[in-house]
């Protein structure tokens, strides 16, 4: 099935100057950039993305790390599509502790710092990038992140190796 997926470039990511390398790697897959944009997220956004569930599974304190850290600066929010977009994005991000993603991977190559390091400094763990964690989570981030008239549909030369 054509999918699509909500990443958003960390601002440790952006302000390391990697946003254009990070999104080549998807187009290399051939996967399709159909919404981009560069925002400075406010915390009403922030706190709709990292969601209570998270609160819940993480704890308070770590959801409030991650809207502190999310708001901080500018980020790279993109909308990628194509078969199986949401499996191909989460493979080619990576596990979200740096320190066990797998070489070749986004946090693989560009970070490695583990929760146990995070959680000792009491900081968020920096680890470049979202990536939508299920069709359904990429909805219903797509909606919040991007507006009618953000997300466009066009040809290109994967949809010839696609359809």
């Amino acid at each position: 099935m054509i999918e699509r997926t909500l990443v958003v470039i960390k601002p440790d990511g952006v302000e390391r100057c990697l946003s254009g390398r990070i999104l080549a790697r998807f187009e290399d897959a051939g996967l399709k950039i159909v919404g981009l944009k560069m925002v400075h997220v406010d915390k009403v956004v922030a706190m709709k993305h990292y969601t209570e569930d998270l609160a819940k599974r993480r704890g308070v304190h770590v959801r409030n790390m991650m809207v502190d850290f999310i708001s901080s600066a500018p980020v790279v929010a993109a909308v990628l599509e194509g078969v199986g977009a949401v499996e191909v994005v989460r493979k080619i991000t990576g596990d979200t502790e740096p320190r066990v993603a797998a070489p070749g991977t986004i946090r693989g190559d560009f970070s490695h710092v583990s929760y146990k390091y995070a959680d000792s400094r009491k900081a968020p763990v920096k680890n470049i990038i979202h990536a939508s964690s299920s069709v359904e989570d990429a909805k219903s981030e797509v909606a919040l992140w991007f507006g009618k008239g953000e997300v466009f549909s066009y040809r290109s030369v994967h949809d010839v190796h696609v359809l």
